[in-house]
């Protein structure tokens, strides 16, 4: 049901909505996927929604490594290897909040997600 709902957003999305703004959108519904869980920690269905925000944020991002590893993409290469290394710590830090659950350890990957996710706004000059 969460992914068919997840599915149904980024459609409508992608019909109203350039790349960058997109990319925005969908990082942010990935920071507040990880921030419900965080704010509810104790919730008896928190392992659930770990995983569903953990694998949300691991398509996003593996999205992005597709993206950044291609010869043809338009941004700097300085800058693309930032984005790629960035990339492989929000990988580390999910495996490891799947291992060794801690709410403290989803901060620095909402963090990362909502601080990205503005950049691109800026960006698009909204």
């Amino acid at each position: 049901m969460q992914q068919h709902s997840v599915n149904a957003y980024t459609t409508i999305q992608k019909e109203n909505l350039s790349g960058r703004e997109l990319e925005a959108s969908v990082l942010s519904r990935a920071g507040l996927m990880l921030k419900s869980v965080k704010d509810n920690w104790d919730a008896p269905d928190r392992d659930q929604k770990l995983l569903e925000a953990v694998k949300f944020n691991q398509k996003v991002w593996s999205f992005f490594q597709a993206e950044l590893s291609d010869p043809e993409n338009p941004l700097p290469k300085n800058l693309r290897e930032d984005i790629l290394n960035l990339s492989l710590f929000i990988d580390k830090r999910l495996f490891e909040v799947l291992a060794f659950p801690d709410p403290e350890k989803l901060t620095i990957v909402i963090d990362i997600d909502f601080n990205i996710a503005a950049g691109l706004r800026t960006n698009t000059g909204q």
